[in-house]
């Protein structure tokens, strides 16, 4: 097991549980296209990816119909969504031994960067994190291999080796393949092993405490 310094975490589906507030969120924004969804389970798919992506692609919005589709989302989700939400169990027990043991510590989302912010310090997660890298309000860095780019880069890592990236969905694993980064994929979020084996994840853990004993 190589010995990584640097830790990059996703957010939804690896340090907390969106669920509740992004399917709320979502279903708000179809709402205003007359679009009615019975099962709040069918949503679960928006949980990682970039929204305005996810609009096209699962309800096959047109580019200007997904732009006023994620305005609408983050309408609902600056009020009340992003609230709507909780830290997995042994998250802060696993950050505070990474951190006690002089792991650097980064957040690499596609959740806008400002939202992001807000829901790190609201659950007191935020003074765990060295850096945080998030997405952008209007588009311009929200793929999750740009935004994991923009970390290494902010922080001045060069020595990738050194660096490893853990999420919960296929986006994680192939984002942080395209910048030549070990990873580890998490089951208690959104994606299942499948998902994260066939997106070539270097490790899988079932819970936070397996991954503290990966990297430890």
């Amino acid at each position: 097991m190589n010995t990584y310094d640097y830790i990059l975490f996703d957010l939804d589906g690896t340090l907390t549980d969106p669920g509740l507030g992004i399917t709320n969120s979502v279903m708000y924004a179809l709402k205003k296209f007359n679009i009615e969804v019975p099962d709040r389970a069918d949503l679960f798919k928006f949980i990682g990816p970039p929204l305005k992506g996810s609009f096209e692609e699962f309800y096959h919005f047109t580019p200007d119909q997904s732009e006023l589709a994620v305005g609408y989302y983050r309408e609902y989700f600056r009020k009340q969504g992003m609230l709507e939400n909780s830290v997995y169990d042994g998250i802060p027990e696993m950050l505070d031994h990474l951190k006690a043991s002089g792991k650097k510590l980064i957040v690499a989302t596609s959740k806008p960067e400002a939202f992001t912010l807000e829901i790190l310090r609201h659950f007191k997660l935020y003074d765990y994190f060295d850096f945080v890298a998030g997405a952008t309000m209007d588009d311009t860095r929200n793929k999750k291999a740009d935004i994991i780019r923009y970390a290494l880069e902010s922080c001045n890592i060069t020595d990738k080796s050194s660096v490893i990236m853990i999420g919960d969905r296929k986006h994680d694993i192939i984002g942080a393949q395209e910048n030549g980064l070990d990873s580890i994929g998490v089951l208690f979020g959104y994606g299942d092993r499948q998902e994260l084996t066939d997106a070539g994840a270097t490790f899988i853990a079932a819970t936070p405490a397996e991954i503290e004993k990966l990297l430890l």
